[in-house]
């Protein structure tokens, strides 16, 4: 099977890195104000039938992410090598492809296919998917990538958890894919930080920012959000996404990669040394989702877990993308919640401390539901 990439949407990073398999929707204009996707969803409709005005970072928010990059670049490194090797490891073999979830997942796949062909000496294949919460999984493109590799590893990868929303898909895709088609797939999803403790490989547990998660396009290729509108997609037609032309000038894509990959070598030591004490697999805790359950409780008559956005990354999303009601806060003063608490000071959204909190900061999202 050859595949056609005329019609897949355009990306900034280097088809050496990374293959999106999303339709190109850039020519269809499918944005419109969080007031009015707020409105949409309360009616019924799906995420990811429409997308979000892209936000345009401010010079004060540019530069908290530039100071994120600075301050924990070493540690990502770390985490990208430690993860890399467990997933060598859990695999038991070195034909693996990765599998990436647009789009917080794409530059962590990236990366962890720079480490392995550098110090592992093994060229993995990396494929961009898109999964959505009660939509599940692109099945024709896990379907394609199948059909190019039918006997390797499909190894799937994301950025980080938040509840463990993302791994029920994953689990629920998996097993119809297997059922139906036989892929011999797992649902052990692979992240760089697992605060929830929802997922089997991880580098860390910690509930830290991972820089990637300060901006949206302009550090995933300049590639939306992934869509699934049936008005724009036909059957056997892959999930879409855009492609930002007018942020090429804002882009830090590859500067990203660059700054994480440039600093394997020098973390080298220690990453062996980490990899070298964890399991083949971790226990999954679902801690996480016990926080959430009992938040949701707190602040939401029909204690909808849904509105409940637990850790840095999935309240950094919130803030860029969604109306909370609120922000949650266990120390306003730890380094990975100083972009937090500038993009609610831009968009005016109150902070609430909580210094029991389980993870370091948790979205509320602003609802009719609200107690």
């Amino acid at each position: 099977m050859k595949l056609h990439t005329n019609e897949l949407v355009k990306t900034s990073y280097s088809p050496d890195d990374i293959t999106f398999l999303l339709k190109d929707l850039s020519n269809v204009q499918i944005e419109s104000s969080i007031e009015s996707r707020e409105k949409s969803f309360r009616n019924g409709s799906h995420y990811a039938e429409s997308l979000p005005v892209e936000y345009r970072p401010t010079a004060e928010y540019t530069k908290i992410y530039d100071e994120a990059l600075e301050d924990s670049a070493d540690y990502v490194a770390q985490l990208v090598g430690i993860l890399t090797r467990r997933v060598r490891k859990f695999a038991n073999t070195d034909d693996v492809v990765l599998v990436s979830l647009a789009r917080a997942g794409s530059p962590i796949g990236i990366l962890m296919k720079r480490y392995a062909k550098s110090f592992l000496k093994l060229n993995w294949p990396h494929f961009s998917i898109s999964i959505l919460r009660g939509k599940g999984i692109d099945v024709e493109a896990v379907k394609t990538i199948r059909e190019l590799y039918p006997n390797s590893h499909l190894q799937f990868v994301d950025g980080w958890t938040g509840k463990g929303a993302i791994q029920n898909e994953l689990t629920k895709s998996v097993q119809y894919l297997n059922e139906t088609y036989q892929f011999l797939l797992n649902d052990d999803l692979a992240v760089l930080s697992d605060p929830g403790e929802c997922a089997s490989l991880f580098g860390t547990r910690e509930d830290f920012l991972i820089p990637n998660a300060c901006l949206n396009s302009t550090v995933s290729g300049l590639v939306s959000r992934t869509v699934l509108n049936e008005q724009l997609q036909q059957s056997g037609d892959y999930h879409g996404a855009k492609y930002y032309a007018e942020l090429e000038e804002e882009d830090v894509s590859n500067d990203f990669i660059d700054n994480i990959s440039n600093r394997f070598s020098s973390q080298e030591e220690t990453i062996n040394k980490l990899a070298a004490g964890f399991p083949i697999k971790n226990e999954r805790t679902w801690r996480g989702m016990k926080e959430v359950e009992a938040i949701a409780k707190q602040f939401y008559k029909t204690v909808d877990i849904s509105k409940v956005k637990p850790s840095v990354g999935e309240t950094t999303r919130v803030l860029l993308r969604r109306k909370p009601y609120k922000i949650l806060i266990r120390d306003t003063n730890h380094e990975s919640v100083r972009h937090i608490l500038q993009l609610s000071k831009e968009k005016n959204i109150p902070i609430e401390v909580v210094p029991e909190l389980f993870y370091l900061a948790i979205g509320l999202i602003e609802s009719e539901d609200l107690l």
